[in-house]
């Protein structure tokens, strides 16, 4: 799959963006902070509903606006599909496919699908489990969507059931036991709908983890062929937990967190916390006998996450998908032999997407269409712009006007250039290659 169009409209550093988009490599080149990887979060919260930055919508949600939009138009399975996605202040966000209205922002999912290496991936071999858990949720929601909308409502039971267990708890802190018996009452029927959902999610993860383990331990020999073998495991954090294999039956899985949920109660009250659940569950990397997070060196954490990045798109093409490749000033951060690797990968994809602080820093063997990102403005009106395509395949040197009187510069000038480099800039008219 494309993209042949991404619009953003009051998107973090964006007041609008138009950029026009072919099937090859596209390099955003710009200093930090400038706004590049801004570009490639958009497609990712396409993609997945999600932020591989940020926790909450808000932060996406440029200063002084209530609504973030991110919209595309995307070649898909021989299909042309538009998607749009709103991110709203205080109220529910929305989501359009083919310019209708959907019931479910998970109705989009599938649209748009991608796989991000950042240099924050770091945080998946170093960091905590939560990392580990949104990397398979991520990769699960897109390859089946259906799973997207029990992951959004299963949050949703979560946050409501973490509600009454800290109801409960403040109520028998204060002697008040009535109140704390009604709100056990109703908490079975939230535990009920806890353990429904996340059998679904667990097994939809255990699914997912037999498919992708051997990529990524292949990906992982490949990239560090000296090191000590790869590997994944499941930890279902439950007592006398089942053997990872019985873990994609979610009958069984929904009668387990049943009975953890009910062992496990009083705890939950004294502490005011859910303690059952997927959102407790962890991905284990290993490296031979050893856990990775806390023995891999800084090259094999470097490795192992590579890996898992490279892992994810192999998963995708044998489901017959080639998703867009997104590369967030990694190159720069590569040694030589892993440079060489991904710019092996990413010179076979489809379309891939790269920023870059310096234009250097991307293998001459990727080449392709070149935007360069500037921050223009002052103050309150400081904003992110884009100049003009250049190609870095056909020698032409320096930026040019594309798209006649539709790439207007940001003084309103229409597309003269006299060297000055506002002139030379588009804040989100249209960037065609």
């Amino acid at each position: 799959m494309h993209l042949r169009h991404l619009r953003l409209l009051d998107f973090r550093s964006w007041p609008l963006l138009e950029l026009e988009l072919d099937p090859g490599v596209t390099t955003l080149v710009g200093r930090n902070g400038h706004g590049k990887t801004n570009v490639l979060e958009a497609i990712g919260v396409l993609a997945s509903l999600r932020s591989h930055r940020v926790a909450s919508d808000a932060p996406m949600i440029r200063t002084g606006a209530t609504t973030a939009l991110v919209g595309a138009l995307a070649h898909n399975a021989g299909r042309e599909l538009t998607v749009e996605l709103a991110l709203n202040s205080g109220k529910a966000n929305r989501a359009r496919l083919n310019t209708s209205p959907t019931r479910r922002l998970s109705d989009i999912l599938g649209v748009v699908q991608s796989v991000l290496f950042a240099p924050e991936d770091l945080a998946l071999v170093r960091g905590e489990p939560a990392e580990r858990r949104r990397l398979l949720d991520e990769l699960m929601i897109q390859r089946r969507p259906a799973l997207g909308g029990d992951l959004s409502e299963y949050s949703s039971v979560l946050r409501q059931r973490t509600a009454l267990l800290r109801s409960a708890s403040g109520a028998l802190r204060r002697g008040r036991v009535e109140d704390s018996a009604a709100v056990l009452d109703t908490l079975d029927v939230w535990d009920g709908r806890l353990a429904e959902l996340g059998a679904r999610l667990v097994s939809g993860r255990i699914d997912l983890l037999h498919r992708l383990r051997p990529l990524v331990v292949d990906a992982y020999r490949g990239l560090a062929p000296e090191s000590r073998p790869a590997d994944l495991t499941y930890r279902f954090r439950v007592a006398d937990a089942p053997d990872e294999s019985e873990l994609s039956d979610p009958e069984l899985v929904e009668a387990v967190l049943l009975a953890e949920l009910g062992r496990r109660r009083r705890d939950e009250i004294d502490r005011g916390m859910s303690l059952v659940g997927p959102h407790r569950d962890d991905l284990v990397l290993s490296l031979g006998d050893e856990p990775a997070k806390g023995f891999a060196s800084h090259g094999e954490t470097w490795s192992f996450a590579l890996a898992l990045r490279l892992g994810s798109l192999e998963l995708f093409r044998s489901d017959g998908v080639e998703p867009v490749l997104l590369l967030d000033d990694v190159f720069a951060e590569l040694d030589r032999h892993r440079r060489a690797a991904l710019a092996g990968v990413a010179a076979g994809v489809e379309q891939v997407l790269i920023t870059a602080a310096v234009g250097e820093d991307v293998p001459d063997s990727l080449r392709g269409v070149r935007h360069d990102v500037v921050m223009t403005g002052d103050g309150s009106d400081r904003h992110s712009a884009m100049t003009v395509s250049r190609r870095r395949d056909d020698g032409v040197e320096g930026a040019r006007h594309a798209g006649g009187d539709d790439a207007a510069g940001v003084g309103g000038d229409d597309g003269g250039s006299d060297g000055d480099d506002d002139e030379n800039t588009i804040t989100g008219s249209r960037a065609t290659p």
